[in-house]
């Protein structure tokens, strides 16, 4: 737990065998000294114990510090770019691929925090369909909001220059009230830092209204183009149904979970506590029996499920399969291709050495 001028954090893990993931959370709470407990949103603070604390601005407070974590990892020679590129392909598929975007924008997001930050709901929820981490939902911006300033600007004005401004304006001590921040930021504040630091006020109200405010993603293909990355399809060719969670019960396979809303399955009808019984007239009793039956397919192709529903009524339904849409980030060198000097400068400015 990160507090004004200090942290506790508590692993039962080694350093010896997860060293990247405790680096990456002290690096975290690390960029919480400035993010969050100086720079600090105005509905933050002063923080109420007794009752819910809801906020907007979770995207920027925990979304941009969890971009920073890996960053200054990799800044600091910690880790290598694959470390990064692993963590931002994260953040980039929650975003491009989670059908909780067309639902709920980032701002909308944070504001959910009182309901999934520790919180267990007694009832169902529809979450997995509609809500995407507002830390990786901020990753994912600061990292399209870094990329669109640098190209820009050839790399002349950064995401760390917004930082320093919202430090400048919003997180600097020297306030009239000991332990608290005089300072803290609306998302109105948030705004005007952008327009003041690219000194364009136009761009600033249009991308916060497009990717914080709205319900767009940015073009991640081309913005890490500039550095070298590529950013490709995981399983190309592969044919895919949906991230559909299943169990064995009673020697049958059980939906056990929300069929996710963009997927074949969830257009073809399947729904959580459905029983598979059959695809293309052959029973299928295990994980391994699913995995074959899905194999011999190609994206496109159209595969017929008998499934039990809720009332235990035996139906019949057709899925289209997709081509699995899963995506990696890679090093264009990783992939047989080689670095442009153009690209070699782009990524020295942004992941090299500090």
């Amino acid at each position: 737990m990160e507090h004004r001028n200090s942290a506790v954090m508590r692993a039962s893990a080694s350093i010896r065998g997860n060293r990247q993931i405790l680096l990456d959370a002290v690096a975290h709470e690390f960029f919480h000294s400035w993010n969050v407990e100086r720079i600090r949103p105005r509905s933050l603070e002063p923080f109420d114990l007794e009752r819910a604390n809801m906020s907007g601005e979770l995207w920027l407070a925990e979304g941009f510090t969890q971009y920073y974590g890996p960053l200054v990892l990799q800044r600091s020679g910690l880790s290598h770019v694959s470390a990064i590129t692993d963590t931002l392909s994260e953040f980039v598929e929650a975003v491009v691929l989670g059908p909780g975007r067309a639902v709920r924008s980032a701002e909308d997001m944070s504001r959910m925090a009182p309901f999934v930050d520790g919180s267990r709901p007694l009832d169902r929820t529809n979450f997995s369909n509609t809500f995407i981490s507002y830390y990786a939902f901020g990753g994912a911006i600061a990292l399209a909001l870094d990329l669109t300033l640098r190209e820009r600007s050839d790399s002349q004005i950064t995401l760390d220059d917004y930082m320093r401004a919202m430090w400048r304006i919003h997180g600097k001590p020297g306030g009239t009230r000991e332990g608290l921040v005089d300072r803290p930021y609306s998302i109105a504040d948030a705004e005007a830092r952008l327009a003041e630091v690219s000194g364009d006020r136009e761009f600033a109200r249009e991308f916060f209204g497009r990717y914080i405010q709205g319900h767009e993603a940015a073009d991640y293909a081309r913005l890490l183009a500039q550095a070298g990355i590529i950013l490709r399809k995981r399983n190309p060719g592969r044919a895919w149904w949906g991230d559909v969670r299943l169990e064995p019960r009673s020697g049958r396979l059980q939906i056990v979970a929300l069929v996710p809303a963009n997927t074949p399955a969830y257009a073809a009808g399947l729904e959580q506590d459905h029983e598979l019984r059959q695809i293309d007239a052959l029973v299928i009793r295990s994980y391994d029996e699913l995995a074959a039956a899905l194999g011999r397919h190609k994206p496109s192709d159209r595969i017929r499920i008998v499934y039990v529903d809720r009332n235990g009524v035996e139906k019949t339904t057709t899925v289209v399969l997709a081509e699995d849409p899963h995506v990696e980030l890679v090093p264009v060198e990783s992939a047989g291709g080689a670095l442009t000097p153009a690209q070699r400068t782009f990524r020295d400015r942004w992941l090299g050495p500090r």
